[in-house]
């Protein structure tokens, strides 16, 4: 058992990444960082990380800012309650904390949006506590190490692993050791392809590689089949001194809560049934001139998206109906929240409004 925990570490002081949440470590930063990180990789969460710290560097810039601006910052990240919760967190610890994040498990538990892999994360990361942070990575790691074939999914396994893992880990460094084994998952014993055995510290020590076994562990419960929706994305585009995207506001609840989109229509429609929706919809003054978009798919957690496009212009007088604005590119930019799902029509929107203003400022 000890044998275990200074093999990894000694790897991990060798061979751990310079990241920024590592390299400047506070309670506050390891705790978005966690946030972050949740179901997204290192790679895709730094930029986002680092404009996040910019923008709100503290609790109390968190706690208060505007809703609208929170969703901007998370844009494209995904997961987007994991936002609205880190907020309402940081409140709670605004109120009843002096603006700091309380050492402890159990009050770091208890907040919104943190489970027990993130409370076990902050509390040996950022204060030192004896806690274990158990993730995928983890159990990946730890199933391979003991050849152990449980459902890894199944919360009694999460529970009986996590206690073998508070067993080794060092007094002295249990956060160190929890950022190890995570790293080993990250860098060395991969999920998918083949873990580079050879490169890892426990090598001689795995009972999966001894058996042969890495690539049939850890043992999951079969995903279920994702459900499967059609949609058509209306990209209605104003013309004019004044070009824009008309944007309608998902509902508050739900998926996608409170975010910007196209208009999006069930089913997938052809034109004439385009035009009839959107007149159903209070959105008139519609060009007869219309092009298809090319088709985008977008896959949740168990949902899959499968939407077709239609780009339309109205002229400078179109008025948004309720529930919907007119954003011109700067505010696409910089304003309006507009998930990932809609990425290839956003970006066909942003070119079309550029040579769209920039025709105007040649003429004028």
């Amino acid at each position: 058992m000890q044998e275990i925990a200074s093999l990894l570490l000694h790897w991990f002081d060798e061979n751990k990444r310079s990241l920024p949440f590592r390299t400047h470590k506070t309670p506050y930063r390891v705790w978005v960082s966690e946030v972050m990180l949740q179901q997204t990789r290192v790679a895709a969460v730094l930029p986002y990380y680092e404009r996040f710290m910019r923008q709100l560097p503290t609790v109390q810039a968190l706690a208060a800012c505007p809703p609208e601006k929170l969703e901007k910052l998370w844009e494209g990240l995904g997961y987007y309650s994991r936002a609205r919760n880190l907020q309402k967190a940081a409140q709670i610890v605004v109120q009843q904390y002096d603006g700091e994040l309380p050492a402890s498990y159990e009050a770091l538990r208890a907040l919104p949006g943190v489970g027990d892999y993130t409370a076990g994360a902050v509390a040996s990361l950022a204060f030192g506590l004896p806690c274990v942070a158990v993730d995928g990575n983890v159990l990946r790691v730890w199933s391979r190490l003991h050849a152990d074939d449980s459902n890894v999914l199944v919360p009694a396994t999460k529970r009986r692993m996590a206690a073998q893992i508070q067993a080794v880990q060092p007094a002295q460094r249990p956060g160190d050791f929890n950022e190890a084994l995570m790293e080993l998952g990250a860098l060395i014993c991969l999920p998918n392809g083949e873990p580079l055995c050879t490169q890892c510290p426990w090598h001689t020590l795995c009972l999966a590689r001894k058996a042969g076994k890495q690539a049939q562990l850890p043992v999951k419960t079969p995903r279920r089949s994702r459900k499967a929706l059609s949609y058509t994305v209306a990209l209605v585009l104003r013309r004019g001194p004044h070009p824009a995207c008309l944007l309608e506001k998902r509902p508050s609840t739900g998926l996608l809560a409170g975010l910007w989109q196209p208009i999006l229509l069930e089913g997938e429609l052809d034109l004439p049934a385009v035009y009839n929706a959107l007149a159903a919809r209070g959105i008139h003054g519609l060009s007869r001139e219309a092009h298809p978009l090319d088709t985008a798919r977008h896959v949740f957690t168990h949902l899959e998206w499968h939407m077709t496009g239609w780009c339309l212009w109205c002229e400078d007088g179109c008025s948004a109906p309720d529930g919907c604005v007119f954003a011109a590119l700067e505010q696409l930019e910089t304003q309006y929240a507009v998930p990932n799902a809609f990425k290839a029509y956003r970006q066909h929107a942003e070119n079309l409004l550029f040579a769209s203003c920039k025709t105007e400022a040649d003429r004028l």
